[in-house]
């Protein structure tokens, strides 16, 4: 199976933060999270494996899945349980159908990072028509901040959660890329950068080819 698929994402979250929960919850189309859960993005090639991973996890575990999607190649799905374990496991059960190991993702990179001081009223309108998060406030930081493969975007803005007083805008982890909007101020957006960044500089796993 080794040779077979490709391990794009494999993405733990410990403890949902309160706003990142309440975000998933506004887009999910399968079972709502809540605050504190443990979550599981798992992102492989081809896509439309996903199905039966995704039965394999929900059958083998207590774990819900809040999202299965094929988009292209890739097909990227969430798990998530308020029992740790049971989202470990669960992960466990993938893993082992697929025949590879947590090392044999790819792992994340950083693609830009963009801070704007300050934010202009339009700027902020504009944003705010797509936005499903809070609004942005003219005169805020925005930190928009992009990375691949895309699933691992949500680990970034739930380790930036933790480790600043920040406001979500939007999230975009569909596609080639991944993307984060933050507002907050200076101070506590570039806390939120770094801790995202290294969040995301910190997972072991292979260069993308």
């Amino acid at each position: 199976m080794a040779d077979t698929f490709s391990l794009r994402c494999y993405s733990y979250l410990d403890r949902m933060q309160p706003q990142y929960a309440a975000f998933v919850g506004t887009i999910t189309q399968g079972d709502l999270p809540t605050e504190g859960m443990a979550a599981l993005y798992i992102e492989v090639s081809p896509g439309n494996e996903v199905f039966r991973l995704v039965d394999i996890a929900v059958k083998a575990t207590e774990a819900r899945p809040g999202a299965q999607i094929v988009e292209r190649e890739f097909g990227m799905f969430e798990i998530h349980s308020r029992s740790q374990a049971e989202v470990l496991e669960a992960g466990a059960s993938v893993l082992d159908r697929i025949g590879l190991r947590i090392e044999d993702r790819v792992k994340p990179e950083v693609v830009s990072i963009q801070i704007i001081t300050n934010v202009d009223p339009y700027q902020s309108q504009l944003l705010n028509r797509f936005r499903r998060g809070s609004i942005l406030v003219p005169g805020e930081t925005l930190l928009v901040l992009e990375c691949q493969p895309a699933a691992y975007i949500n680990y970034a803005f739930n380790e930036a959660e933790k480790g600043a007083t920040i406001k979500l805008i939007h999230i975009s982890a569909v596609g080639r890329f991944g993307r984060l909007w933050l507002s907050g101020s200076e101070a506590e957006v570039l806390a939120a950068r770094n801790a995202a960044v290294k969040a995301l500089e910190d997972l072991e796993g292979r260069q993308a080819r």
